[in-house]
């Protein structure tokens, strides 16, 4: 195994991340070269972010023009662009307004609000909201509060009040947290958590948790960051309980890597927020709504639904196949997810195969410490998706024969 070379680090960039000591000059499709002209299977697609790979010549016309035109305006002023991304997210959602941001740390602040605004608005005093174990919905201090990761909550104290925490799949656990509680306004959760090592909602205790926001009139919150645009095969992962939100925050692969931002409301959330109640100096402005236009246009184009659940599928079964002793033995614990949005669930740390994977070509990331997460971009092949189990699956096998 080639140790990758060496890569300058900079004094002047804080120190918030352990990167690889690997500088990437340029892509194409789910491929990527480094600086020292050495290329990668982008298995990781900026973190589920990469919708259309890398170079995609429709998008890049697209973003070409749209730079020749409008970067920047305010929203002082309209912007036809947002009112048309507003309507595509509307129509494939079946929900009604939308509001535009930059991230998906904005857009689960502004659902945090909305929920907040929703219970003053009925005389609820402190409003409090369901959250989950393992949950990850940002770094802000409000955000982080939301999140149930220790870790990353660790040296940012006092944290923001007004939060009950539950395990996943659970309705009883739920209804006992919320008993008797009347502050409690809203339910807030990924509908497959990504952070937290790719752990799905089960299709029943999404539609329970429907129906028991209906019967509190509580809201119904589902961030679909990383879940949703396509990447499960369907536009938004909770559609496949045949559910819907009141609130649901997107951002990571609806704009293919321009940052884009938003937060989606039903009838019963859409008119919580009235002028001076939010805003966003870059929220919706033409070249981040250009992106998002044009990735929807070509992901339908394309038919990229469609081959996210084909190649999904493929994915995880040659993943199962190549490791069915492990899994047998329980070395492997799970391997789960679904479309593109996969992870391998080790009975051991792994953090070690991101720079393992990244030597021998590969690029993966490792979250919650024992779970390869696997969210390529959504134009990747049958043929690709072998690739990638060809040169992970050694690796783990390796890996977990190491003693600990």
């Amino acid at each position: 195994m080639t140790a990758a070379p060496a890569v300058p680090t900079s004094p002047h960039v804080m120190n918030t991340y352990g990167r690889l000591p690997i500088a990437l000059s340029h892509g194409q499709g789910c491929r990527v070269w480094d600086v020292n002209g050495r290329e990668y299977l982008d298995a990781l697609g900026g973190i589920a972010v990469n919708t259309l790979g890398h170079n995609h010549p429709k998008l890049v016309a697209a973003l070409q023009d749209q730079v020749t035109r409008l970067i920047h305006t305010s929203n002082y002023y309209h912007i036809p662009l947002q009112e048309e991304l507003a309507r595509l997210l509307v129509e494939r959602s079946g929900m009604t307004n939308v509001f535009f941001c930059s991230t998906g740390l904005e857009a689960n602040e502004a659902a945090l609000k909305l929920a907040r605004k929703f219970g003053h608005d009925k005389g609820i005093e402190r409003p409090e909201i369901v959250v989950y174990e393992k949950a990850f919905h940002g770094r802000s201090i409000a955000t982080l509060s939301a999140t149930g990761n220790p870790k990353v909550q660790a040296g940012f104290g006092p944290l923001v009040e007004g939060f009950v925490r539950v395990p996943i799949n659970n309705i009883e656990s739920l209804k006992t947290a919320t008993a008797n509680n009347p502050n409690v306004v809203a339910v807030f959760f990924e509908a497959i958590q990504g952070e937290g090592g790719v752990n799905p909602m089960h299709m029943d205790y999404l539609r329970d948790v429907r129906a028991l926001c209906d019967e509190r009139d509580w809201l119904l919150m589902i961030d679909e960051v990383q879940c949703g645009m396509g990447r499960t095969g369907k536009w938004f992962a909770h559609q496949w309980a045949g559910i819907q939100p009141d609130v649901m925050p997107l951002a990571k692969g609806l704009g293919s890597g321009v940052p884009v931002g938003a937060v989606v409301a039903g009838p019963k959330a859409a008119k919580i927020f009235a002028p001076g109640n939010h805003g966003s100096t870059f929220g919706g402005n033409p070249l981040a709504m250009r992106a998002g236009v044009e990735t929807i246009r070509i992901m339908e184009e394309e038919g990229l639904l469609a081959n996210a659940a084909k190649v999904g599928d493929h994915l995880k079964a040659a993943l199962q196949a190549t490791l069915a002793v492990e899994l047998a033995s329980g070395a492997v614990k799970e391997i789960r997810g679904q479309g593109l949005m996969l992870g391998v669930d080790l009975a051991k740390p792994c953090g070690a195969l991101v720079q393992r994977a990244a030597d021998a070509g590969l690029l993966v990331s490792v979250t919650a410490d024992s779970v390869v997460r696997l969210v390529p971009s959504l134009i990747l092949t049958t043929l690709e998706a072998d690739r990638i189990a060809a040169i992970l699956c050694p690796l783990i096998q390796t890996l977990l024969k190491e003693p600990a």
